[in-house]
């Protein structure tokens, strides 16, 4: 079936195994209800050419595609070919691997692994987002490593190290003729966490060794000082970031000129990361028989480390050393201080930060994001523009950070099966916004209805990751 909405723009193609019904309809300021409650332009004709209809007794196979003519270039390779056919071309292998997922959960991982040229790259979310810097790296264990696709994880890290410019990694990659954004202060340093990551899975100290001068020459940038404020106060070996006007930190909601939560400083989430990245380079230099420049810097950002430490026993800072000082607002951003595999917390610092972070912060589903009873604490999302990215960090539960909660509260506790339990709720959530797979966000208050996107690859992969790790912790103790 061709057709042809407007005379300008090129024919939409569809080809399928099924019965097609011309069916004509076009319905004039058809009312969309979603984007109408998102304060959205919500209205717009709907053009409907026809309908479909297949037998519920075999497979489906329906394909689109836009172009000029009969459509032969996406008909010829299916117009003779039996639904049963099509799936018999996919690759034998690939076909096994899946079938071979454990659950739903793990099979979910496809969907946000994509092409990039000739690489592999990231997608953060559907239907809004595109591959960005932190997301793929935040995500990549969890999506690659967790699903045995070491090899996509590779090609992944080798594709985002080709980007790194001043020392940074793009938040945001560009479109055609566009140029990347790298406005993050974090993505850059969660690289090398999944770097990291793959390393231990693998052992691939050749592809390391490769990266090696990427990894050291990031490090460098961050010590010399890079774009928008990025650079380590020489008085304590702690990492700096943030200019007016600027959103660098994963709590990036930004309303015209509005950055809702700067957190210009030094964050506390990027320091735990800083510390890890030079522990981690410092065992990386170990591996492939270079010098140690990091074990230095290493031990004075965890001296330093100590000043996110409250007096009054209710975790972490979120951010010192600010323009209006230090800010003690209870958000998630502590609970990495004790889930990355180098803490720079002393295991008291690291109980109390898990136990404020249980206290006021977690659900069934993830973290809130500020803790009740904060000065703007917003833990319902919804309501135009201005409500939604006001709130967007200001209450609502993010699913991604359960993982993280889960890996900190076996740090403590050293109770692989109790923390693993905390993540068995997840699986509620696989079908309540998007089927086989989880969203974005969740009000902050009970039922914690599901918001945002609602499928977001870190939601996925975090949960992944941690039941990995877990999961592997219980087998160490019973063998």
């Amino acid at each position: 079936m061709t057709w042809q909405p407007y005379g300008d723009l090129p024919p939409i193609i569809a080809l399928a195994n099924g019965d097609y019904f011309a069916d004509a309809s076009w319905y004039r300021q058809f009312q969309y209800d979603e984007e109408r409650a998102r304060g959205l332009d919500f209205t717009e004709d709907l053009a409907a050419p026809g309908k479909f209809t297949f037998p519920l007794s075999a497979r489906a196979v329906l394909a689109f595609g836009t172009g000029s003519g009969a459509g032969s270039d996406i008909a010829l390779p299916l117009l003779n070919t039996s639904p049963e056919r099509c799936w018999d071309s996919i690759d034998a292998s690939e076909r096994r691997r899946r079938a071979a997922f454990p659950s739903s959960l793990h099979r979910a991982a496809d969907d946000y692994i994509v092409a990039r040229g000739g690489g592999k790259t990231i997608i953060a979310g559907y239907p809004w987002f595109g591959d960005w810097g932190r997301d793929t790296m935040i995500s990549l264990p969890g999506l690659t490593l967790a699903t045995g696709r070491a090899d996509v994880a590779r090609r992944i890290l080798k594709t985002f190290a080709s980007f790194v410019s001043e020392g940074m990694l793009p938040n945001v990659f560009p479109g055609a003729g566009d140029h990347p954004a790298y406005n993050t202060a974090d993505a850059s340093l969660w690289f090398f966490e999944a770097w990291r990551a793959y390393v231990d899975a693998t052992g691939d100290v050749a592809s390391l060794r490769e990266v090696f001068p990427v990894l050291s020459d990031m490090i460098g940038w961050h010590q010399r000082g890079t774009r928008y404020g990025i650079g380590v106060d020489a008085t304590d070996g702690l990492l700096k970031a943030g200019v007016a006007g600027v959103q660098l930190t994963w709590m990036d909601a930004k309303v015209g000129d509005w950055v809702v939560t700067p957190r210009i400083g030094k964050p506390v989430e990027i320091n735990a990361l800083w510390y890890n990245a030079l522990r981690v380079m410092s065992a990386f230099a170990t591996l492939v028989g270079e010098p140690d420049h990091f074990s230095a810097p290493a031990e004075a950002a965890k001296r330093s480390f100590a000043r996110f430490v409250r007096a009054d026993g209710d975790g972490l800072f979120d951010v010192i050393d600010g323009p209006q000082g230090d800010d003690a607002s209870i958000r998630p951003n502590q609970i990495f201080a004790v889930s990355l595999p180098h803490s720079p917390l002393a295991p008291d610092a690291q109980a109390r930060t898990v136990q404020v972070c249980r206290r006021h912060l977690l659900t069934a589903f993830g973290l809130r994001s500020l803790a009740p009873g904060s000065p703007g604490y917003h833990p319902a999302y919804g309501g135009g523009v201005l409500e939604r990215d006001g709130g967007y960090h200001q209450g609502p539960v993010w699913g991604w950070l359960l993982g993280p909660f889960c890996l900190a509260a076996y740090r403590v506790s050293k109770d692989a099966i109790a923390a693993r339990a905390v993540l068995d709720a997840m699986s509620d959530a696989l079908e309540d916004q998007g089927i086989g797979t989880i969203g974005e966000i969740f009000d902050g208050e009970a039922p914690h209805r599901p918001r945002g996107a609602p499928a977001q690859a870190w939601s996925v992969a975090c949960t992944l990751d941690a039941w990995r790790l877990l999961t592997q912790a219980v087998q160490s103790k019973q063998t």
